[in-house]
């Protein structure tokens, strides 16, 4: 058994999560936790929201609250929207932990006393209206490399290229149209161009990335430039510099501790596991890998800005240094990055009213259905696009009829005829029965090498072809028509038990609601599919501060099945089934075209009426 960090892109909180969010970081991740538990692996799981940055003070502004408030309550929201998707973490926290601040610190400290952080004066964009440091992401304007309007301040989406605000042509705010100006003030800088060629040696040792992300990942260094790590803002991490520390004005920039939450939520777990040291065991030994999972618009902050972090704390930049008191941090083994999600053919947008929220569709569908979706149709190598025709397809047609139908014939029929998993009488095997059994056993390496690869469609094409065979294998066998033979219908209906058992495992990273279901409808007992669970916590530094965590209970041989067959007891109790899943009604699809165009049109009208209110106060 060997260790295995999984780290998850931390979900912002200034509002809940859609379906574009957790198709790029959400569902493929719990996936890979969840084959690698079952694997034998010593699986870390960890995440949680990011609290910190200028969008969190335009939000709470916005609804007239504390940014301290606004991330308590989304904190709660997102928490509560990623358990009820099943996503295993071991850990989901949050940036706002006294442990957060202290693990940042640390790392800023060393990498200042390595040199690789050092201060500077750099033209930032103010809002006149407010006076406040707008952050990057906020300002638009046309990019000056590629002409496309819809520049972002960091970045180009069109072109790829990183950009300063300044660089814009035309730059307006986005929060209220207005031109932002320009002052010259003075902040601390991450010396990326003394880290390049560190981080360069190490991405050109990495192997099995997707073809996107290393390529991406290698164009990012072609014209790499210092990047301050500090805003001229009242919420965030203080500056542990003496003149610094005490500024209510001056803060770590959120992009700078947000992705080391990777690392402060382990430490956390660990200590929360009565043992503070143990973290270590999947960040100072090299021979544990870590992978990353996120959306592509995350990858400069994974292949480059947070490897970078760490190389300027293991003092292995061009300037050499000494490792800090957390010891050698490994970079990670692999940056796991998907495409985007459309919807209906349009980008996500929270704030254009293009979105699917995750407590929504969960309030009206099965989970594991839209986890099947987001697996099957999902982002994994290409843009990819949401419809709700397809989403009633796929649970229709493979979940509902083949799947789900599949246990409940199975299960009736072992039921009707013996009440318990019957005998495997020897003498009645057929060639074809035996090639049955080979083939689903076989179907556990080829489907764990797909998501070993992170080629989780073809590994879940995999187990749905499966689930075909056995299929056809019922309906080849006929055993409702078998009468006059007891031992070959016991035989029949053991070897389809046993099949679909072992699709039952091979879908269980997947679907782990179903997968629990399944289960029990074959006489069952006990945890099969471990779920994750909230738990309300005092924070370890700041006596009275309580936030809910996401946390679990995923032991191997206790509630954690092992990724292998698993043959039938014979004389299991197999009772009456229920539908594992069932079909959506059709009618569903427009209904839900309305509810959107309706949605749309409201969230609409409100902007409107929030940006005429925006005006008419600038004006007086």
């Amino acid at each position: 058994m060997s260790h295995i960090l999984i780290s998850v892109a931390w979900p912002y909180a200034n509002g809940p999560r859609h379906i574009g969010h957790v198709a790029g970081f959400g569902v493929p991740s719990d996936v890979f936790a969840r084959y690698m538990r079952m694997k034998g692996h010593d699986v870390l799981m960890i995440s949680g929201t990011d609290e910190h940055g200028t969008p969190i003070l335009v939000e709470a502004e916005k609804e007239g609250v504390s940014a301290q408030e606004l991330a308590n309550r989304y904190n709660r929201v997102i928490a509560k929207d990623l358990c009820d998707l099943g996503l295993s973490y071991d850990l989901f926290t949050r940036t706002t932990t006294g442990n957060h601040e202290h693990v940042v610190q640390e790392l800023f400290k060393q990498c200042l006393k390595n040199g690789y952080i050092y201060k500077d004066k750099q033209q930032v964009a103010i809002s006149p209206s407010t006076g406040r440091t707008l952050p990057d992401r906020y300002i638009e304007g046309e990019c000056p490399i590629c002409h496309d309007p819809g520049a972002r301040g960091d970045q180009c989406d069109n072109c790829g290229n990183e950009l300063d605000p300044i660089d814009l042509i035309n730059p307006v705010s986005k929060i209220n149209g207005e031109t932002p100006r320009f002052e010259e003030t003075e902040h601390y800088f991450l010396d990326l161009p003394a880290l390049a060629d560190a981080n360069v040696a190490w991405l050109n040792t990495r192997e099995g990335w997707r073809t996107n992300v290393i390529n991406f990942s290698l164009g990012l260094f072609k014209e790499v430039k210092p990047r301050a790590i500090t805003r001229d803002i009242d919420w965030g991490i203080p500056v542990p510099v003496d003149g610094w520390i005490d500024n209510p004005n001056k803060k770590l920039y959120v992009w700078f501790d947000a992705v080391i939450g990777y690392l402060s939520a382990s430490i956390e777990w660990a200590r929360r596991q009565g043992d503070p040291e143990l973290w270590r065991k999947w960040w100072n030994d090299p021979q544990t890998p870590g992978y990353y999972f996120m959306g592509k618009d995350n990858i400069t902050f994974h292949s480059q800005i947070w490897p970078s972090e760490m190389l300027a704390y293991n003092g292995q930049g061009s300037k050499g240094g000494e490792v800090g008191e957390l010891g050698p941090l490994n970079l990670p083994e692999q940056v796991v990055a998907s495409e985007f999600m459309t919807m209906e053919g349009k980008k996500f947008s929270s704030s254009r009213g293009i979105v699917i929220y995750v407590k929504d569709i969960l309030a009206r569908y099965p989970v594991d259905a839209v986890r099947y979706y987001i697996s099957v149709a999902g982002p994994e190598n290409s843009d990819a696009n949401f419809t709700w025709e397809e989403f009633v397809r796929h649970n229709n047609e493979e979940l509902a009829a083949s799947w789900g139908n599949l246990v409940n014939r199975v299960a009736t029929l072992i039921h009707k005829n013996f009440g318990a998993i019957p005998e495997l009488v020897d003498a009645q095997m057929t060639e074809q029965d035996r090639e049955l059994l080979e083939e689903t056993a076989a179907a556990f390496d080829t489907v764990g090498n797909f998501i070993e690869m992170q080629r989780q469609k073809a590994a879940l094409g995999e187990a749905m072809r499966i689930v075909g065979e056995i299929n056809k294998y019922i309906s080849a066998t006929e055993p409702w028509k078998i009468k006059d033979n007891p031992e070959r219908l016991g035989t029949v209906l053991h070897v389809a038990a046993q099949a679909v058992s072992d699709a039952n495992t091979l879908l269980a990273p997947f679907l782990p609601h179903a997968a629990q279901r399944v289960f029990e409808a074959l006489g069952g007992t006990g945890v099969f599919s471990p779920l994750p669970h909230i738990e309300e916590v005092e924070d370890l530094d700041k006596p009275g501060f309580t936030y809910p965590i996401i946390t679990g209970e995923y032991k191997l041989g206790e509630t954690v099945h092992a990724w292998a067959r698993e043959p039938l007891v014979v004389g299991t109790t197999v009772a009456k089934p229920s539908p594992i899943f069932a079909k959506i009604p059709t009618e569903a699809v427009q209904e839900e075209l309305e509810r959107f165009e309706q949605e749309l049109a409201a969230r609409k009208a409100k902007e409107q009426a929030r940006l005429e209110a925006e005006k008419s106060k600038l004006a007086q």
